[in-house]
């Protein structure tokens, strides 16, 4: 039979069912003389009667009764899954696949997962560090979380912490054999920690601003890590001057553990924003996530 009797032979089991065109039509959103034609199309392809007419009722005749006891079980099953399909497309429900950087993983992103999946026990999130600009796209990311400033313009994207500030950072011991750096000249004499991004395999170069001025210096040192904590670990025991986020060395400054330097070229900047691309649909889990992350301070 061809695919379009498919809705000759729903339309059967409308009118089979309720016994009545009237009320079938009206079950199916058709008028009783569309219904009337539809149900005699169907018959003459088939070449058989299947319903029997009075001025009182309807009845199905033998083939109909065969009809509807074969065909009628299955298309109950079919209702039942597109109903259920339509269900799981407002159901949070899935895996999210997220890319971001070491420190706003830990700092932003871990706390309040924690208190999100166990709300959501159907959704799964798969979080990639890397602190590359990575093509969510390509790379078949649900969403990044990156600082504000280096989101793509064609990306939407959800604040999801206040402004940051870098700072650099010495230990006491390091500055009994190496004095502060007054000038940003000075870091080139120093000895400083390097980080290397996992992603290009380069060293970062610390970035710096004051008054719109913005410049990056290419530092050097004995020790290069990629993780940001093993950096912190090494300027506590006096190795080398770290350039951290401020977050992160906070305490340890107000302990009087490390020294902030170089305070007036280290000014805020765009925090951590969660983006994604623009699409007119956003998964049900999804806009959970950028819910519970967006930022409310």
């Amino acid at each position: 039979m061809a695919r379009e009797s498919m809705g000759d032979l729903i339309a059967f089991l409308a009118v089979a069912r309720e016994k009545n065109f009237t009320r079938a039509a009206a079950k199916l959103g058709v008028s009783q003389s569309a219904l009337s034609h539809t149900i005699k199309g169907l018959e003459e392809r088939l070449g058989l009667r299947l319903l029997t007419r009075t001025t009182r009722s309807v009845a199905p005749t033998q083939a109909g009764e065969r009809l509807l006891s074969n065909i009628g079980p299955h298309m109950e099953e079919i209702e039942a899954e597109l109903a259920a399909l339509g269900a799981l497309r407002d159901k949070p429900v899935g895996t999210l696949r997220i890319t971001t950087a070491e420190h706003a993983a830990k700092t932003v992103l871990w706390p309040r997962l924690a208190r999100f999946l166990p709300l959501y026990p159907d959704i799964k999130v798969e979080v990639v560090l890397d602190a590359g600009l990575t093509d969510i796209v390509a790379e078949r990311f649900d969403a990044g979380i990156r600082f504000g400033e280096q989101v793509a313009k064609d990306m939407i994207a959800v604040r999801i912490a206040p402004d940051i500030r870098m700072a650099v950072v010495g230990a006491p011991s390091y500055f009994k054999k190496f004095p502060a750096p007054k000038t940003l000249q000075e870091l080139t004499e120093q000895s400083c920690i390097n980080l290397r991004l996992p992603t290009y395999g380069g060293l970062y170069a610390w970035e710096f601003e004051k008054a719109r001025r913005e410049v990056k210096v290419r530092v050097d040192g004995q020790l290069v890590f990629n993780n940001l904590a093993l950096i912190l670990e090494a300027a506590l025991a006096g190795l080398g001057l770290a350039y951290l986020p401020e977050d992160m060395v906070a305490e340890h400054i107000a302990r009087k553990r490390l020294k902030h330097v170089l305070e007036d070229w280290c000014p805020p900047f765009a925090g951590y924003h969660l983006y994604y691309p623009s699409r007119r649909q956003t998964s049900p889990a999804l806009a959970l996530l950028v819910e519970a992350l967006r930022y409310r301070g």
